[in-house]
């Protein structure tokens, strides 16, 4: 690249200077209320879902946008909490793989909690020292609805605790995890499961993908655990089959909206563990996010193609 590079940046203060002493260049911050407004001013734009960009999603195209932008990079996985204009940048990537492991574990967490509840099986008095049967993971099946790099993690840990595992993916990609049963309809994978996991990304294909039909085919007793976005399931769908006890248990990480209206029935239903969204948060996310990015930087500079390049036409 010919002259000094200049990257906008949205993130922490800390991560900022994090990146300043790690590229040569010069770094700016993006306003707050309107981070869009400095497109003109850097060569590259890092971003992540602020409510400037949640709730902005619905307005038209600023006439400087993309202005001087080559490149933008969103914190990340998912990029529906922007308007759909942020993808006429050139190029946009996101923060894929950052937070896999993290979210595996939640999912994995969920899955022991639910089979063995040992807070419920705790005693404080002699009075209350009886047996009780615990369940087990070993023989259970984990069903995975879209298998990317959540997916994958999950699978990789489920298969190490002794569980089958089926998956389905919108495409078929070489090298998937060995043990892994892959199959071609999200139904199939629905009546495997005795966990069922979704890690589907929001787009307009995926929009209430998990539904009243779909959810027919679970079994009574089967665990549905979300951790990809809140928009995939249609929540009065997952109520109605839990209270027609058509499906065990959920445990949802994601809503639709988040945080959901208050009095919503997943607030206090007797079958649903409901957490607010933090799945992906763990201790060294920041460190992981600002070595990607500046690997990804280095790559832009000597004119390389960069990693985790968003799809446009797919949304993810």
């Amino acid at each position: 690249m010919s002259g000094p590079l200049v990257i906008a940046t949205q993130m922490t203060e800390s991560f900022n200077a994090g990146l300043r002493k790690k590229v040569d260049a010069t770094v700016i911050p993006a306003p707050e209320a309107c981070p869009w407004a400095v497109a003109d001013e850097a060569d590259i734009m890092l971003v992540r879902p602020t409510s400037a960009w949640t709730t902005h999603r619905d307005i038209a195209r600023p006439a400087t946008w993309p202005g001087r932008l080559k490149w933008v990079n969103s914190g990340t996985t998912g990029i529906d909490f922007y308007p759909s204009w942020l993808l006429d940048a050139p190029i946009v990537t996101c923060g894929r793989g950052v937070a896999s492991a993290s979210i595996a574990d939640y999912v994995m967490a969920a899955i022991y909690l639910h089979a063995k509840d040992l807070e419920a099986v705790r005693v404080h008095e002699p009075q209350l020292w009886k047996t009780q049967p615990l369940g087990q993971l070993t023989g259970n099946t984990v069903g995975i609805i879209g298998f990317g790099t959540i997916g994958t993690a999950v699978a990789r840990r489920a298969l190490a605790a002794g569980m089958r595992v089926t998956a389905v993916r919108r495409r078929r990609l070489p090298g998937t995890v060995d043990g892994v049963d892959m199959l071609d309809r999200i139904e199939n994978v629905i009546a495997s499961a005795d966990h069922l996991v979704l890690a589907l990304p929001a787009t307009d294909a995926t929009r209430l993908a998990v539904d009243a039909d779909m959810l027919a085919h679970a079994r009574p007793h089967a665990h549905l655990i979300n951790v990809g976005r809140g928009a995939v399931l249609d929540h009065d769908a997952l109520v109605a089959a839990l209270d027609a006890g058509h499906l065990g248990f959920a445990t949802l990480d994601v809503t639709e909206p988040e945080p959901l209206p208050e009095g919503h029935a997943l607030w206090t239903h007797p079958r649903v563990r409901l957490t607010p969204h933090v799945s992906a948060n763990h201790a060294d996310a920041h460190t992981v996010l600002l070595e990607k990015v500046v690997a990804n930087i280095a790559r832009f500079s000597r004119g390389q193609t960069l990693i985790d390049i968003v799809d446009k036409s797919a949304g993810y």
